[in-house]
């Protein structure tokens, strides 16, 4: 039985067999979802590598317990201490071979209809050799001549695809916002307990948000300064109060019935994240109170600064790559292609009202299922056509590189850029997440008032 386990991951590493766990005990995997979990598993995999090098603690500890760590690095032409595989060229170069990585197989992969083209059999297997290419391409990158020109043109690149993908990371937000409105008001027209489900859930998210509101006050202002983030933290509050009250006009709910506060409530506890995510960005601002001179606009945490930091910017990576990762998961749906504009109009989605309704596919393509007793069932539910788009799928984690490489080198404070001060101290940084605020404020608004604006046009409900 191990035998049989073995070969059947090595099959997958090194063939187009469909990659499953050597367990028989676990539940059954579609093709589709093991295949979108193995490229996410890649895409992490360069992301760590990318905060590794941001670490400076990696290259010290190297130098001090590697005693030929100066003589290698000489020998290899790295540098003294090796400073080119630390800092933020270095995440350049990584994120440049993953993003060319997912970019030459978003072009490969164009106008694939079935999992029966030759195509598909690379796109759902050959992990090992797949793991090759990108090392290949990363390693390969910090051998281009002329490194200056370079980062320079990588940087304008990724400024582009970095705004890119915000944008279609809040339209996906605030259309799986209207996809579980709709769905648990689909339920409610059969049971009215799930009216009881949204009435909790709207609430939650306006406590979250109101109470992110209250903690931002205290902690990112001061009576004696700090009117930035004071007119600010105003602006994005009434703004929050505007959509939610807009969300229930009697002129929106007639020509979009299914509009709410559940909406609403997401989208202002998002605002409230972005918010506090562009405050702790921002440099700080120092007084003179009574005979010494004060730090503000930053939560006064004494000698413990640093490990305050440290600690916001784990918790914020964490945070900023846990949406990447929703944007790139939910960007393969029918219905989110279709809010997007790719997709040939609005998937049905599931007719019955479920907690797990964003894990339930919009459509499957033909079942067909492998199962040999010793490993985990594969379900080959491509058979008849693709459940998603292949191409597009690469081309969303193309720009999920670009975004998690400009958002770890501070946009353009790259030059000191450091993990433990990501998304700190940078009025660059601050603006972008600022902005990305009234984006996503913008476009939500638009879904409110464009059937009131195009009387005659019709929107989906």
């Amino acid at each position: 039985m191990c035998l049989a386990c073995c070969i059947a991951q090595i099959a997958c590493c090194f063939s187009s067999a469909a990659c499953s766990l050597c367990c028989a005990c676990c539940p059954s995997i579609k093709e589709s979802t093991g295949t979108r979990i193995m490229y996410t598993g890649l895409h992490i995999l360069g992301t760590i590598v990318c905060c590794l090098m941001l670490t400076t603690s990696i290259s010290s500890s190297l130098e001090k317990n590697v005693f030929f760590y100066n003589d290698f690095c000489k020998a290899i032409k790295a540098g003294e201490n090796c400073e080119i595989f630390v800092g933020y060229s270095a995440v350049y170069k990584v994120c440049f071979g993953m993003a060319a990585f997912f970019f030459l197989f978003s072009l490969i992969l164009i106008n694939v209809k079935t999992s029966r083209d030759c195509r598909a059999y690379i796109h759902n297997g050959f992990w090992f050799f797949k793991l090759l290419i990108m090392v290949a391409i990363c390693t390969g990158a910090f051998f281009i001549p002329d490194q200056n020109t370079f980062l320079r043109v990588w940087y304008y690149i990724g400024i582009t695809g970095g705004f890119i993908f915000i944008l279609i990371q809040l339209i996906l937000l605030i259309e799986f916002a209207h996809v579980w409105n709709k769905n648990w008001l689909t339920g409610a027209e059969d049971n009215k307990s799930w009216y009881a489900a949204l009435a909790v859930v709207m609430l939650l998210f306006y406590v979250a948000a109101i109470t992110a509101f209250s903690l931002l006050v205290v902690y990112y202002t001061d009576p004696d300064g700090c009117a930035l983030n004071k007119g600010l933290l105003a602006l994005n509050f009434i703004l929050c109060v505007i959509i939610s009250v807009l969300a229930i006009l009697p002129a929106v709910q007639e020509r979009q019935p299914r509009s709410g506060l559940l909406q609403s409530s997401i989208i202002s506890c998002y605002v409230m994240y972005l918010t506090f995510s562009a405050l702790s960005s921002r440099p700080t601002e120092t007084i003179l109170r009574g005979n010494s001179n004060v730090t503000i606009c930053i939560p006064n945490a004494g000698e413990s600064q640093y490990a305050v930091d440290t600690t916001t910017a784990v918790v914020g990576s964490l945070i900023m790559y846990g949406c990447v990762l929703f944007a790139c998961a939910r960007s393969t749906t029918n219905s989110s292609a279709a809010a997007l504009g790719i997709g040939e109009g609005e998937a049905s989605g599931p007719t019955e009202a479920s907690c797990c309704f964003c894990c339930i596919s919009d459509e499957e393509g033909g079942y067909e299922e492998t199962d040999n007793g010793q490993s985990q069932k594969v379900i080959h539910n491509e058979k008849d056509s693709v459940v998603y788009s292949y191409s597009f799928f690469h081309f969303v984690y193309f720009l999920a590189s670009l975004y998690v490489m400009m958002t770890l080198t501070n946009w353009s404070s790259y030059e000191n850029a450091k993990f433990d001060m990501v998304g700190h101290s940078s009025w660059s940084t601050f603006w972008v997440k600022m902005s990305s605020c009234w984006i996503c404020i913008v476009l939500y608004t638009w879904t409110l008032v464009a059937p009131l604006c195009f009387p005659d046009r019709e929107f989906p409900q």
